[in-house]
């Protein structure tokens, strides 16, 4: 079986934009990349079912920084360019889509923002909201205010979102509009730097990685009341590590006995074991092969593992093993330019 991967990346070298990649699930191994859609810095990625592709976006107009998003019909290779939604400043971090209200969600690390367009009917944005945050954190970089770097939808479909500069994650009440309306804060202990969340909706647990702490918050999330509570923290690199590292990106496994985290520095994709209770425990820390592992994701029936990176330009093909949930390396020397965002297409 051959699945599609797309990829997100920076711009800032040799990439282009946005490329496809072939894992051949019987052969087990990835083809080389392929650029599908031209873009600049497009480090995070969505698609609705409408095969529309929602990707970050940053250009110049007349000399000044304009970004946002921009948006391409998937249905040929390569993408057809539908539209765009700039305006001026530093592009968004984060992008998703809102099938059952059929609207797109960003935030903005730079601006401080968290964005909410309306999918028109030829897959184009209107924006219809868009909050702006306050505050700052101990560290320094979170000196300079709010770093919203993640926002997407709880399993009662609420919005959540994940504020690195001031340590705080937000639950915003949806309408059918579109519009946001705030109903708790979580503080996060000082420095730790929420940048990504994701929920067990079996058992109302949710999982958020610090990115400046190195660690995984444990959550029980209440969806009758849309709050959230802390039940652990745990470390996601080895005690001993003093050099620079920053925990990135989260998964679980589809039977929600496994959590991946990766870590940019140390240079690894930490694995955890989910007990009944929801609690983790570090069984793991697999090198990633490659330097600075931005992204990851599994496949559709989770045997494989895909990470990209951003400074070595490689991507790595990891068996997961079902049972234990630990990783073994298959394949590292794929070519990747800059890459920084790993998405399955369905």
């Amino acid at each position: 079986m051959i699945e599609k991967i797309l990829v997100g990346t920076y711009t800032k070298k040799h990439s282009e934009g946005i490329y496809e990649l072939s894992l051949d699930t019987e052969k087990r191994e990835l083809s080389e990349v392929t650029l599908v859609g031209k873009a600049g810095n497009p480090t995070y990625l969505a698609k609705s079912k409408a095969n529309r592709v929602y990707a970050i976006d940053a250009e110049s107009d007349n000399g000044e920084k304009v970004g946002g998003l921009k948006i391409f019909d998937a249905s040929n290779r390569p993408f057809d360019e539908i539209g765009k939604t700039l305006a001026p400043g530093s592009s968004p971090a984060y992008v998703t889509v809102d099938e059952g209200r059929q609207l797109v969600y960003t935030a903005n690390y730079h601006m401080g923002t968290v964005t909410v367009y309306k999918i028109e009917a030829d897959g184009t944005l209107t924006q219809v909201d868009q909050v702006k945050h306050t505050g700052a954190g101990p560290r320094p970089e979170q000196a300079d205010g709010p770093h919203p770097h993640f926002a997407d939808l709880t399993p009662d479909g609420r919005l959540v979102v994940c504020d690195l500069g001031n340590d705080t994650v937000y639950i915003y009440n949806i309408s059918d509009d579109g519009h946001l309306e705030e109903n708790h804060r979580f503080n996060c202990a000082r420095g730790f730097g929420p940048r990504h969340i994701i929920f067990n909706p079996d058992t109302n647990m949710a999982y958020m990685v610090g990115e400046l702490a190195s660690k995984v918050a444990v959550l029980a999330y209440d969806p009758a009341a849309g709050t959230l509570a802390l039940q652990q923290g745990i470390s996601t690199i080895p005690r001993d590590w003093t050099a620079h590292n920053g925990a990135a990106a989260v998964r679980m496994s589809a039977d929600h006995k496994f959590l991946y985290v990766s870590n940019r520095g140390y240079n690894s994709i930490a694995v955890f074991e989910i007990a009944e209770d929801g609690t983790l425990t570090l069984i793991d820390n697999t090198p990633s092969e490659g330097d600075f592992p931005r992204d990851f994701n599994l496949n559709h029936d989770d045997q494989f593992l895909v990470v990209v990176h951003q400074n070595s330009d490689n991507a790595t093909l990891f068996a997961r093993d079902a049972v234990t949930g630990k990783l073994t390396k298959i394949q590292q020397d794929v070519t990747v330019p800059e890459g920084v965002a790993v998405l399955f297409e369905d």
